[in-house]
């Protein structure tokens, strides 16, 4: 098996493409420990597992959720649930922008 060695310009990279800002102690240190996980999943790779059943899951356990009824007696009509609300357009709620956190004007 050949290691791996993932550089510190391969981090620079990757930090850049996900805009994370990195210092260079931060980049060196993710270099080493990216290597570090790539071996081990290559040392991973080599164990011979063509004797072993695949498994799924290891409980027993099937179909364990709950069936999905509708509780009509606890749904709000559009009007009640609108009704509090300081704004509303075509009948939604209005809130203040969230993408933009440098400004507070509501979006409709």
């Amino acid at each position: 098996m050949q290691k791996v060695i993932v550089t510190p310009a391969e981090v620079e990279k990757i930090a850049k493409l996900a805009n994370l800002p990195l210092s260079s102690q931060e980049t060196a240190m993710f270099a080493d420990q990216f290597s570090a996980t790539v071996n081990v999943i290559n040392q991973l790779n080599e164990v011979d597992t063509a004797s072993v059943p695949a498994t799924y899951q290891v409980t027993g356990l099937s179909n364990v959720t709950r069936e999905d009824l509708v509780d009509t007696s606890r749904i709000l009509s559009q009007e009640v649930a609108l009704r509090e609300a300081e704004l509303t357009h075509d009948g939604f709620f209005v809130v203040s922008r969230v993408i933009d956190t440098d400004t507070t004007e509501s979006v409709i």
